[in-house]
């Protein structure tokens, strides 16, 4: 019952503060809801330790004589990424505390939260397409009304055209099923036999939308640009969980539902996630916005998610799931702490910044330790995601984990660059000003994501023995 609870828990949280109009209240609300639902995703978590794989059915809104079957339920890669998605927003409310349009700014993230909730949760494809495409609308308002420059209404347009012109064939596909099958239910459709060549196209059809989200080269345009453009939140919230969003449909739908298609078209997945992640890596290397060279970051990092999760093997797909958690943790930190920076300087330009270390040590401790994490440093999430990953993908395809392994090395290089410019040096008159470091409520959100960084890090079996279940039967 607690996933009913969670649900209603964003609801109540989002009609409360759009009728209150006393702030303070407006801030107990959306604090209390969102803690509520990140309590309740850990109880969830915590409880869940099964060793028989099955996506449990806990809510039936309409009875087996219904056209649809609307249910919903979890097994271990969903409860993972419930958890990851309920912190992110809890963080997020606490990061806007300080905003003036608290209100409007608030209701949206609930609504991205009530929606992540949904997406990870439902068992009916139809359904899932509905929450799928229903996240841009609340994103589309964050971009739009709080992005930081004049560039946002370009931004949430490529971001719009991209993630939902993608996923029109999705909705061609889902109506060929349910012609086909006479259901949309996903344990019903995980045991049906579709011939390879319905495989090839539905792959297909939910490739794109999938591949949009992730995003994966060459449908990449849309995620610096909409980075850059963003405020801090929604550069957390889509770098942390929306591009998650794909990993979870790949897993979910392509693997599982058109295995065979998966292996047919393998041999493209190499080679356009090869060249996703040297591109992206090597971009990195260029560019001289925070947020631009932390958005390239996170494309090379999904495209060798992609890559692992195609390796057809337990080792590559556990790989992936657990460096997409790691990434959430890592890539909403580096995103908030470069919203720390702007919050005080009001710029992303590389060149102004310098010697930040003589007046905000705290700051680049923790600076240093997120960077660490992104390079993937032993003791860290990622280190764990990427040597899974690298060691399925080395079972598949030996090339391709060797040259992803370069995407490993330049991470490095523009990580630690971006590092030592920003930290270290001479204090640059003329533009740095001498702030105070960070306060008590910002060091609580970067101290809670650098608990779990660690925490996965050092015991990672926490998540991989409630996802080893699931990830066995899919990647065998």
């Amino acid at each position: 019952m607690m996933l009913i609870f969670i649900f209603l828990s964003y609801l109540f949280g989002i009609f409360a503060i759009f009728l209150l109009k006393d702030r303070k209240y407006q801030q107990t609300i959306a604090l209390g809801t969102s803690g509520f639902s990140l309590l309740g995703s850990t109880d969830i978590f915590v409880n869940y330790d099964k060793v028989v794989v099955d996506f449990s059915e806990l809510i039936s809104i309409f009875d087996s004589s219904s056209i649809f079957l609307y249910s919903f339920g979890l097994d271990g890669l969903s409860i993972s990424f419930l958890f990851l998605s309920s912190l992110l927003i809890f963080l997020c409310i606490l990061f806007i505390w300080d905003e003036v349009k608290f209100k409007e700014y608030s209701i949206n993230l609930l609504l991205i939260g009530l929606f992540l909730s949904l997406i990870f949760t439902v068992e009916d494809l139809l359904l899932f397409y509905v929450f799928f495409e229903a996240i841009l609308i609340p994103m589309y308002l964050i971009i739009g009304i709080w992005g930081s420059r004049e560039r946002k209404i370009r931004a949430v347009y490529l971001f719009f055209f991209y993630t939902l012109w993608g996923s029109l064939l999705t909705l061609v596909g889902i109506l060929y099923i349910y012609s086909q099958t006479g259901s949309l239910n996903f344990e019903y459709l995980s045991s049906y036999p579709f011939t390879l060549t319905e495989q090839l196209f539905l792959w297909g059809a939910f490739f794109l939308s999938f591949a949009s989200k992730i995003p994966m080269f060459p449908v990449h345009i849309w995620l610096p640009e909409a980075h850059v453009e963003a405020p801090t939140v929604g550069s957390v919230l889509l770098a942390g969980i929306l591009l998650k969003l794909g990993v979870y449909g790949f897993i979910r739908y392509n693997l599982t539902l058109f295995f065979d298609a998966s292996v047919y078209f393998s041999p493209i997945i190499y080679f356009l996630c090869i060249v996703g992640v040297i591109y992206a890596s090597l971009s990195a290397l260029r560019q001289t916005d925070l947020k631009r060279i932390i958005a390239y970051s996170s494309i090379a990092h999904m495209n060798l998610v992609v890559l692992g999760i195609f390796s057809f093997n337990v080792s590559g797909l556990e790989g992936s799931i657990i460096q997409s958690i790691s990434h959430g943790f890592v890539s909403g930190g580096m995103f908030l702490l470069v919203g720390i920076l702007y919050n005080r300087y009001h710029t992303r330009f590389l060149q102004y910044y310098g010697g930040v270390v003589h007046f905000m040590p705290i700051f680049s401790g923790l600076f240093l330790i997120f960077t660490m994490a992104n390079i993937a440093l032993p003791g860290t999430s990622s280190f764990i995601g990427e040597f899974l990953l690298l060691l399925g993908i080395y079972k598949e395809n030996t090339l391709a984990a060797v040259i992803s392994a370069l995407g490993v090395i330049l991470s490095g290089s523009y990580s630690l660059w971006l590092y030592n410019r920003v930290v270290f040096g001479n204090i640059k008159v003329n533009y740095t000003q001498l702030f105070n470091d960070i306060n008590l409520r910002e060091f609580f959100i970067m101290f809670s994501l650098l608990i779990f960084l660690l925490l996965l890090g050092i015991s990672p079996n926490i998540f991989l023995r409630r996802i080893h279940a699931c990830s066995t039967l899919i990647g065998l």
